[in-house]
């Protein structure tokens, strides 16, 4: 039998409670509901291997952000959305020094859109490392920052951990972020959502394809994961519509991925979101308009 896949423990938390139909709360899981720049915000903290057991997820904390009016081009949300996205990674890299080198790695396949978050996001994060090295009276005061897109391991025949951690080697950051595409258990968090945590991440798990894990046994440094769901799998989708469990292993269809019709705008629209977000939250002097203004 297939169980339903989600990367996001906000669901795997809500799995939980639909298998066990428990009321109480879950053993070594703390959760909480709030509101950033009027955007709810979820925040899932495992707490020891309890935890981890009935949620599948190592022990930490994952946040999730739920960015509803960003498609509809709501007025003031990229803004507001930008700002949220911020000020929960600035609660995360609380414990990074302020001048430490931050390397970002934009994990994922460009040419297939759903898998092209991780990318497109550090095309929209302002890269400074070079900056503050070459030019320290004018840039001085800014965070040096990294930037890769670690392409997949088709393309390179490299794995992308295996090249974040030649890279961590070499410069030696002070704190890894990485970007990837998440699968969902539900159509409704599609492009809607942004999962942060201070876990690490495994690359191509969003599609089943697992790989090296970036983390901080991996690595050596501590690191951040970002992701937005932009898949659900076919089996997740058809049981979540079913209101069952589980499914039966289907010869037929059974690597079906479901992306939404106008995922190329909304994967855009996200990538600039999160890199914008990631850039605020590293360089808290600047304002949304000079960021804007460097990155355009």
């Amino acid at each position: 039998m297939r169980m339903r896949r989600t990367d996001l423990a906000l669901e795997a938390r809500e799995l939980w409670q639909e298998r066990s139909g428990a009321v109480t709360a879950l053993a070594g899981v703390e959760a909480h509901d709030s509101l950033r720049e009027g955007i709810p915000v979820n925040t899932v903290r495992v707490l020891d291997q309890r935890g981890e057991e009935a949620l599948g997820k190592p022990r930490g904390s994952y946040v999730t952000l739920t960015l509803e009016g960003l498609a509809g081009r709501e007025e003031g949300v990229f803004q507001r959305s930008v700002r949220a996205v911020a000020g929960e990674l600035s609660e995360l890299i609380r414990g990074i020094p302020p001048n430490g080198l931050v390397l970002l790695a934009g994990l994922g396949n460009r040419a297939i859109t759903p898998d092209a978050v991780g990318p497109k996001v550090h095309q929209n994060t302002l890269v400074t490392r070079h900056l503050v090295r070459q030019m320290p009276e004018h840039f001085g005061t800014l965070r040096p920052v990294a930037s890769v897109a670690a392409e997949v391991m088709g393309s390179t025949g490299v794995e992308s951990g295996e090249l974040v951690r030649a890279l961590c080697e070499k410069i030696q950051p002070a704190c890894v972020v990485a970007v990837d595409a998440l699968a969902s258990r539900s159509l409704k968090r599609l492009c809607k959502t942004v999962q942060l945590a201070d876990t690490g991440i495994t690359p191509g798990s969003g599609v089943g394809n697992h790989r090296m894990g970036l983390t901080r046994d991996t690595l050596g440094v501590p690191v951040i994961a970002v992701g937005v769901p932009t898949v659900v799998d076919g089996a997740t989708l058809a049981a979540d519509l079913m209101g069952t469990d589980d499914l039966p292993d289907l010869n037929e269809g059974r690597d079906l991925l479901v992306t939404p019709k106008d995922i190329d705008s909304q994967v855009s629209d996200l990538s600039k979101v999160i890199g914008y977000g990631i850039s605020m939250a590293l360089q808290p002097g600047l304002s949304l308009e000079e960021l804007e203004l460097l990155l355009s």
